[in-house]
Protein backbone atom coordinates (compact mmCIF):
# COMPACT_ATOMS: atom_id res chain seq x y z
CA UNK A 1 0.00 0.00 0.00
CA UNK A 2 2.98 2.62 0.57
CA UNK A 3 3.26 3.54 -2.99
CA UNK A 4 -0.47 4.55 -3.03
CA UNK A 5 0.01 6.00 0.50
CA UNK A 6 2.96 7.77 -1.21
CA UNK A 7 1.54 9.31 -3.92
CA UNK A 8 -2.16 10.58 -1.48
CA UNK A 9 0.96 12.51 0.13
CA UNK A 10 2.45 14.02 -2.99
CA UNK A 11 -1.15 14.80 -4.04
CA UNK A 12 -2.32 16.62 -0.87
CA UNK A 13 1.46 18.26 -1.64
CA UNK A 14 0.48 19.70 -4.84
CA UNK A 15 -3.72 20.28 -4.17
CA UNK A 16 -4.11 20.83 -1.04
CA UNK A 17 -8.22 19.37 -0.40
CA UNK A 18 -9.94 20.77 2.22
CA UNK A 19 -10.79 17.28 2.93
CA UNK A 20 -9.05 13.59 2.18
CA UNK A 21 -8.96 12.65 -1.09
CA UNK A 22 -10.28 8.93 -1.35
CA UNK A 23 -9.18 5.08 -2.17
CA UNK A 24 -12.22 3.28 -4.01
CA UNK A 25 -12.12 -0.77 -3.93
CA UNK A 26 -14.72 -2.80 -6.03
CA UNK A 27 -15.04 -5.96 -4.04
CA UNK A 28 -16.62 -9.47 -5.96
CA UNK A 29 -17.10 -11.08 -3.03
CA UNK A 30 -18.13 -8.82 0.50
CA UNK A 31 -16.42 -11.58 2.25
CA UNK A 32 -13.05 -9.83 0.97
CA UNK A 33 -13.58 -6.95 2.77
CA UNK A 34 -10.79 -6.53 5.10
CA UNK A 35 -10.67 -7.40 8.81
CA UNK A 36 -11.15 -4.22 10.61
CA UNK A 37 -13.18 -2.34 8.41
CA UNK A 38 -16.60 -0.28 9.72
CA UNK A 39 -19.55 -1.03 7.83
CA UNK A 40 -22.92 1.34 8.36
CA UNK A 41 -24.85 -1.43 9.45
CA UNK A 42 -23.16 -3.52 12.05
CA UNK A 43 -21.18 -0.59 13.25
CA UNK A 44 -23.60 2.22 13.07
CA UNK A 45 -26.41 0.84 13.22
CA UNK A 46 -27.96 2.99 10.46
CA UNK A 47 -28.11 2.42 6.69
CA UNK A 48 -26.81 4.69 4.39
CA UNK A 49 -26.18 6.15 0.61
CA UNK A 50 -22.68 5.78 -0.90
CA UNK A 51 -22.23 9.59 -1.34
CA UNK A 52 -22.75 9.22 3.00
CA UNK A 53 -19.96 6.51 3.10
CA UNK A 54 -17.86 8.99 1.37
CA UNK A 55 -17.85 11.60 3.22
CA UNK A 56 -17.01 9.39 6.21
CA UNK A 57 -13.99 8.31 4.83
CA UNK A 58 -12.87 11.70 3.64
CA UNK A 59 -13.81 13.70 6.51
CA UNK A 60 -13.33 11.17 9.23
CA UNK A 61 -10.67 9.32 7.98
CA UNK A 62 -12.08 6.08 8.49
CA UNK A 63 -11.79 3.39 5.89
CA UNK A 64 -15.95 2.11 5.64
CA UNK A 65 -17.13 -0.59 3.36
CA UNK A 66 -20.75 -0.53 1.63
CA UNK A 67 -22.78 -3.73 0.81
CA UNK A 68 -26.16 -4.42 -0.35
CA UNK A 69 -27.33 -5.03 3.60
CA UNK A 70 -25.86 -1.54 4.19
CA UNK A 71 -27.55 0.36 1.45
CA UNK A 72 -30.39 3.31 1.94
CA UNK A 73 -30.23 4.43 -1.75
CA UNK A 74 -32.13 3.10 -4.63
CA UNK A 75 -30.86 4.78 -7.17
CA UNK A 76 -27.38 3.60 -6.34
CA UNK A 77 -28.99 0.47 -5.51
CA UNK A 78 -29.69 0.37 -9.28
CA UNK A 79 -26.72 1.82 -10.76
CA UNK A 80 -24.04 -0.57 -8.54
CA UNK A 81 -26.18 -3.63 -9.22
CA UNK A 82 -27.60 -4.50 -6.08
CA UNK A 83 -31.27 -3.67 -6.56
CA UNK A 84 -32.63 -2.97 -10.27
CA UNK A 85 -35.31 -0.65 -10.46
CA UNK A 86 -38.69 -1.25 -12.18
CA UNK A 87 -39.27 0.81 -15.00
CA UNK A 88 -42.55 1.76 -13.83
CA UNK A 89 -41.50 2.53 -10.46
CA UNK A 90 -38.49 4.36 -11.71
CA UNK A 91 -40.63 6.67 -13.94
CA UNK A 92 -43.12 7.37 -11.31
CA UNK A 93 -40.36 8.40 -8.69
CA UNK A 94 -38.75 10.75 -11.81
CA UNK A 95 -41.77 11.89 -12.78
CA UNK A 96 -43.11 12.64 -9.12
CA UNK A 97 -39.69 14.54 -8.13
CA UNK A 98 -40.11 16.50 -11.22
CA UNK A 99 -36.63 15.56 -12.32
CA UNK A 100 -38.27 14.13 -15.41
CA UNK A 101 -41.09 16.20 -17.46
CA UNK A 102 -43.02 12.64 -18.61
CA UNK A 103 -42.30 9.40 -18.99
CA UNK A 104 -40.51 9.47 -22.38
CA UNK A 105 -37.74 11.84 -20.10
CA UNK A 106 -38.16 9.63 -17.16
CA UNK A 107 -36.97 6.28 -19.61
CA UNK A 108 -34.16 8.75 -20.87
CA UNK A 109 -32.90 9.51 -17.97
CA UNK A 110 -32.69 5.78 -15.99
CA UNK A 111 -31.19 4.59 -19.54
CA UNK A 112 -28.44 7.15 -19.14
CA UNK A 113 -27.18 6.36 -15.52
CA UNK A 114 -23.47 4.48 -15.77
CA UNK A 115 -24.32 0.90 -13.90
CA UNK A 116 -22.12 -2.22 -12.96
CA UNK A 117 -23.83 -5.54 -14.25
CA UNK A 118 -25.21 -7.50 -11.21
CA UNK A 119 -22.96 -9.39 -9.62
CA UNK A 120 -19.80 -7.83 -10.56
CA UNK A 121 -19.41 -5.93 -7.27
CA UNK A 122 -20.55 -7.03 -4.14
CA UNK A 123 -18.78 -4.22 -1.63
CA UNK A 124 -17.34 -1.16 -2.03
CA UNK A 125 -14.13 0.08 0.56
CA UNK A 126 -13.72 3.27 0.70
CA UNK A 127 -10.74 4.12 2.16
CA UNK A 128 -7.90 8.19 2.70
CA UNK A 129 -5.85 7.55 -0.15
CA UNK A 130 -2.79 8.88 2.19
CA UNK A 131 -3.22 5.54 4.63
CA UNK A 132 -5.12 3.79 2.58
CA UNK A 133 -5.77 -0.23 3.61
CA UNK A 134 -6.65 -0.99 -0.28
CA UNK A 135 -5.49 -1.36 -3.43
CA UNK A 136 -7.72 0.95 -5.33
CA UNK A 137 -9.74 1.24 -8.16
CA UNK A 138 -11.10 4.50 -8.26
CA UNK A 139 -9.53 7.80 -6.79
CA UNK A 140 -12.30 10.43 -5.36
CA UNK A 141 -11.53 13.97 -4.44
CA UNK A 142 -13.68 16.87 -3.14
CA UNK A 143 -12.39 20.23 -4.39
CA UNK A 144 -12.59 23.74 -5.22
CA UNK A 145 -12.84 25.11 -8.76
CA UNK A 146 -9.16 25.99 -8.77
CA UNK A 147 -8.12 22.72 -7.37
CA UNK A 148 -10.10 21.11 -9.90
CA UNK A 149 -8.32 23.40 -12.70
CA UNK A 150 -5.19 21.73 -11.50
CA UNK A 151 -6.35 18.05 -11.45
CA UNK A 152 -7.15 18.92 -15.26
CA UNK A 153 -3.82 20.78 -15.62
CA UNK A 154 -2.04 17.12 -14.43
CA UNK A 155 -4.60 14.73 -15.81
CA UNK A 156 -3.79 16.68 -19.61
CA UNK A 157 -0.47 17.26 -19.13
CA UNK A 158 1.09 13.53 -20.72
CA UNK A 159 -1.40 13.36 -23.94
CA UNK A 160 -2.25 16.75 -24.15
CA UNK A 161 -6.32 15.36 -24.37
CA UNK A 162 -9.29 17.60 -22.59
CA UNK A 163 -11.21 15.59 -20.18
CA UNK A 164 -14.98 15.40 -21.34
CA UNK A 165 -17.54 15.00 -19.21
CA UNK A 166 -21.72 15.12 -18.88
CA UNK A 167 -23.49 16.26 -16.13
CA UNK A 168 -27.06 15.86 -15.21
CA UNK A 169 -27.40 16.75 -10.97
CA UNK A 170 -28.17 13.29 -10.56
CA UNK A 171 -26.89 10.01 -8.73
CA UNK A 172 -23.44 12.43 -9.00
CA UNK A 173 -20.37 11.38 -7.05
CA UNK A 174 -21.38 7.72 -6.70
CA UNK A 175 -22.50 6.95 -10.38
CA UNK A 176 -21.29 9.99 -12.99
CA UNK A 177 -17.77 10.19 -11.12
CA UNK A 178 -16.49 6.40 -9.23
CA UNK A 179 -18.80 4.17 -11.78
CA UNK A 180 -18.40 6.50 -15.09
CA UNK A 181 -14.50 6.37 -14.04
CA UNK A 182 -14.47 2.78 -13.98
CA UNK A 183 -15.76 1.72 -16.58
CA UNK A 184 -14.71 4.18 -19.16
CA UNK A 185 -11.24 4.44 -17.25
CA UNK A 186 -11.24 8.05 -17.68
CA UNK A 187 -11.08 10.94 -15.39
CA UNK A 188 -14.75 12.22 -14.54
CA UNK A 189 -15.53 15.51 -13.38
CA UNK A 190 -18.60 15.40 -11.32
CA UNK A 191 -21.18 18.34 -10.03
CA UNK A 192 -22.35 16.99 -6.97
CA UNK A 193 -26.15 16.12 -6.86
CA UNK A 194 -28.71 16.70 -4.41
CA UNK A 195 -28.18 13.80 -2.69
CA UNK A 196 -24.69 14.85 -2.30
CA UNK A 197 -25.83 18.49 -0.48
CA UNK A 198 -28.62 16.77 1.48
CA UNK A 199 -27.35 13.89 2.71
CA UNK A 200 -23.54 13.63 2.31
CA UNK A 201 -22.61 17.34 3.60
CA UNK A 202 -21.16 18.18 0.14
CA UNK A 203 -20.54 22.40 0.65
CA UNK A 204 -21.61 24.87 -2.27
CA UNK A 205 -18.08 25.71 -3.33
CA UNK A 206 -17.20 21.76 -4.01
CA UNK A 207 -16.97 19.79 -7.26
CA UNK A 208 -15.51 16.19 -7.21
CA UNK A 209 -13.01 14.59 -9.10
CA UNK A 210 -13.03 10.35 -9.90
CA UNK A 211 -9.83 8.85 -11.71
CA UNK A 212 -8.86 5.64 -12.44
CA UNK A 213 -6.54 4.52 -9.90
CA UNK A 214 -3.93 3.78 -12.58
CA UNK A 215 -4.09 7.40 -14.10
CA UNK A 216 -3.69 8.73 -10.30
CA UNK A 217 0.96 8.19 -11.37
CA UNK A 218 0.23 10.29 -14.09
CA UNK A 219 -1.80 13.05 -12.84
CA UNK A 220 0.72 13.54 -9.67
CA UNK A 221 3.77 14.03 -12.37
CA UNK A 222 1.69 16.51 -14.49
CA UNK A 223 0.80 18.32 -11.04
CA UNK A 224 4.39 17.91 -10.31
CA UNK A 225 5.78 19.16 -13.91
CA UNK A 226 3.25 22.47 -13.95
CA UNK A 227 4.37 23.23 -10.58
CA UNK A 228 8.12 23.40 -11.00
CA UNK A 229 6.73 26.15 -13.72
CA UNK A 230 5.13 28.46 -10.89
CA UNK A 231 1.54 26.86 -11.89
CA UNK A 232 0.16 26.19 -8.68
CA UNK A 233 -2.98 26.09 -5.78
CA UNK A 234 -2.99 28.71 -4.02
CA UNK A 235 -2.66 29.69 -7.38
CA UNK A 236 -0.37 33.01 -6.94
CA UNK A 237 -1.48 36.39 -8.01
CA UNK A 238 0.94 39.05 -9.20
CA UNK A 239 0.97 41.76 -7.03
CA UNK A 240 4.42 43.54 -8.73
CA UNK A 241 2.69 46.44 -10.00
CA UNK A 242 2.01 50.23 -9.00
CA UNK A 243 -2.11 50.73 -7.87
CA UNK A 244 -4.00 53.25 -9.20
CA UNK A 245 -6.92 54.27 -7.76
CA UNK A 246 -8.43 56.24 -10.31
CA UNK A 247 -8.72 59.76 -8.57
CA UNK A 248 -6.10 62.94 -8.88
CA UNK A 249 -5.27 63.55 -5.48
CA UNK A 250 -1.95 61.93 -4.52
CA UNK A 251 -2.61 58.90 -1.50
CA UNK A 252 -0.56 60.82 0.84
CA UNK A 253 -2.99 63.71 0.53
CA UNK A 254 -6.24 61.44 0.43
CA UNK A 255 -4.70 60.29 3.93
CA UNK A 256 -3.36 63.17 5.41
CA UNK A 257 -4.96 64.33 9.01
Amino acid sequence: MKTWQDLGRELSLYIKTETMPIAVKFLSRKEDIPPGVRTPLKDLKVRMAHCQVQAVARRYGWTIAMTKDDLGCAISGHTYGWERFEADAAAGFLTKMNYAADRDAADTILQSFRTLPPGRCEAVVYSPLERTKIEPDVILMYLNPAQLMRCLHGATHLTGQPVACSFSGRAASCTEGVIGAFLDQAPKVVVPGNGDRVWATVQDHEMAYALPASLLQDLVTGLSRTHERGIRYPVPAFLRYQPEVGLTLPLTDIFKG
